[in-house]
């Protein structure tokens, strides 16, 4: 436990290096990958959510839940290898590169050539990571609007002649997105552990990679690492979206009552 503490969980078996440095390597790889596929999830799924809300029953409200629920219901998997297939140099168009972070000629590049080359790598993984949860989330969030707009503050507001944007984005936005600060308790979990089926089509060295192929190899003290310190963030991230709670809701408070 004392080395636990200390973040010291030995050397792999694999290749007897020290865990700690193996994780240190892999670990800013997935982090990128996961804060990219996270801004962009909660920067689309929160107003796509609030104006299917908004725009409850109409055909632009229907037509969004019928590909919102199309998208929620795909397999990662299964779209990672049909964009290889068309995209990726398979049988058809060859856009995107669908393995590693950059190309083999990109050592003698200059610097917006090798960050473009990078960027150019993400795109199929990032997108493979967030349509998911892109669909997931604009669901929550309209479930969060819908209950919200017809609470009786709101129709307050709306009778005082407030303009519907100010209804909208000052009264009811702030108590929508209750529910999805909750989910954000599972982000920094989700941030170490990688998407290990991504991670390993699109042969990306990131955390994810490293836990498959240790539990390939039986790498126990790096299995034990990873599922030690995803424990640890998963209690960080409880406290977090706890305490994100108070400035969400003004009237959720955690002192203690006299």
């Amino acid at each position: 436990m004392r080395r636990v503490v200390t973040l010291d969980f030995g050397t792999s078996y694999k290749d007897h290096r020290p865990v700690i440095e193996k994780i240190a390597e892999r670990l800013p790889v997935t982090i990128e990958l996961n804060v990219i596929s996270i801004f962009l999830i909660y920067l689309i799924a929160i107003p796509v959510g609030v104006f299917s809300a908004i725009k409850q029953g109409s055909l632009k409200d229907k037509s969004m839940t019928v590909v919102l629920f199309i998208a929620y219901s795909l397999p990662n998997f299964w779209v990672a290898v049909l964009l290889i297939m068309f995209l990726g140099g398979g049988d058809f168009l060859n856009w995107f590169p669908i393995y590693g972070l950059s190309s083999p000629n990109m050592e003698g590049a200059s610097f917006m050539a090798r960050m473009g080359d990078h960027i150019w790598h993400l795109v199929l993984p990032i997108f493979c990571l967030t349509y998911n949860g892109l669909a997931a989330l604009s669901r929550y969030q309209r479930a969060g609007m819908l209950e919200v707009i017809r609470q009786d503050y709101i129709r307050t507001a709306r009778a005082k002649g407030l303009p519907e944007k100010l209804v909208i984005f000052k009264h009811a936005m702030r108590n929508s997105i209750i529910p999805i600060v909750t989910i954000m308790g599972n982000l920094l979990p989700a941030m170490l552990g990688g998407s290990i089926i991504i991670e390993s089509i699109f042969t990306i060295p990131g955390m994810g990679l490293l836990g498959f192929e240790a539990v390939l190899s039986r790498d126990y003290p790096v299995v034990m690492a990873i599922a030690t310190i995803s424990a640890l963030l998963t209690l960080i991230g409880i406290l977090l979206s706890d305490l994100l709670y108070v400035w969400v809701d003004p009237r959720i408070t955690y002192e203690a009552e006299n």
